[in-house]
C-alpha cells in the first residue's frame, strides 16, 4: 500500500518517449498559455481597461488556470529536481487528478462553447492548442506512462476542491463585477436557480469523467516496473 503513495514519475528507469511526451506537452503548454495572455493583454487594452484587468480576465477561465496548472505538472514530470513541491506533481494521483482537469475543460469546450466563435489564423491556433491539442496529449501521456495506483476516499473528495474551489471563487467575483466568463454561469442573464442547476450538473458530469478514470486505472495492468533494490533483494533470496 506504502508503495503506491510513495511512487513518483517518471519512473526509476524513465523512458525516452516518457520524458519527451512530457517536455512536449509541458512547452505545448506554456507556449500556449503565452500567446494566450497576450491576446487576452491586447483585448482588454484594446477596450480601454488596464493591464491588471486583463490579468483579472484572464484567471476568470478555468480553461487558462488548468492550462497553467498542466505546464506546470508535466514541467514536473520532465525534469529531475528533487524539490518536495516538483515531487508532488510526480505523483501518480496528482498527475491524474490535472490529466481529469484539463480533459473535463476540452470536453466543455467542445460540447458547450465552440459554437460560440470561429476563430481564424493565430487564434485558431491557439485555441485548438488550449482546448484539443493539450488535453489529447494529456490523455495520450496518462495511457501510457502513468501507473496504477491506489486511490483512497480522502483523495478523491480533494480533487473535488479545484473545480468547486473555482465555481464559487467565479461566482462571487462575478456578483462584484458582474462579468461570467460563461454563458452558463451568467447569474445576470440566467438567474441563480438556473446557475444552480447547470452547475450542479457540470459537477455531476465531472464526478463521471473521474469515475472513468478511476475505473480504467482500477482495471489496468501495473505499469511499474520492480525497483532495482527489489530486484537485488530478491535475487539474494533465490
Amino acid at each position: 500500500m506504502n508503495a503506491h503513495h510513495k511512487h513518483e514519475l517518471p519512473l526509476h528507469t524513465p523512458s525516452t518517449a516518457s520524458l519527451g511526451t512530457a517536455a512536449a506537452i509541458a512547452m505545448i503548454a506554456w507556449l500556449a498559455i503565452a500567446a494566450q495572455t497576450d491576446l487576452t493583454a491586447a483585448r482588454t487594452l484594446a477596450r480601454g481597461m488596464s493591464v491588471v484587468d486583463g490579468l483579472a480576465r484572464f484567471s476568470s477561465y478555468l480553461t487558462n488556470l488548468t492550462v497553467l496548472l498542466t505546464a506546470l505538472c508535466f514541467t514536473c514530470i520532465a525534469t529531475r529536481t528533487r524539490m518536495p513541491l516538483v515531487r508532488c506533481f510526480r505523483q501518480p494521483t496528482v498527475v491524474t487528478a490535472v490529466v481529469v482537469y484539463i480533459v473535463f475543460v476540452g470536453l466543455a469546450y467542445n460540447a458547450l462553447l465552440r459554437w460560440l466563435w470561429m476563430p481564424s489564423g493565430y487564434r485558431a491556433l491557439v485555441n485548438e492548442s488550449l482546448h484539443t491539442v493539450v488535453p489529447a496529449l494529456a490523455v495520450l501521456y496518462w495511457v501510457l506512462f502513468v501507473p496504477r495506483f491506489h486511490l483512497s476516499l480522502r483523495q478523491c473528495i480533494l480533487w473535488l476542491v479545484y473545480p468547486l474551489l473555482y465555481l464559487f471563487i467565479t461566482l462571487w467575483r462575478g456578483s462584484e463585477s458582474d462579468f461570467y466568463p460563461y454563458w452558463f454561469i451568467n447569474v445576470s442573464e440566467l438567474g441563480y436557480e438556473r446557475v444552480l442547476l447547470n452547475s450542479t450538473m457540470l459537477v455531476a458530469g465531472f464526478i463521471v469523467l473521474m469515475s472513468v478514470f478511476l475505473v480504467i486505472n482500477h482495471r489496468r495492468e501495473d505499469l511499474r516496473v520492480p525497483e532495482p533494490e527489489v530486484e537485488s533483494n530478491d535475487s539474494g533470496n533465490a
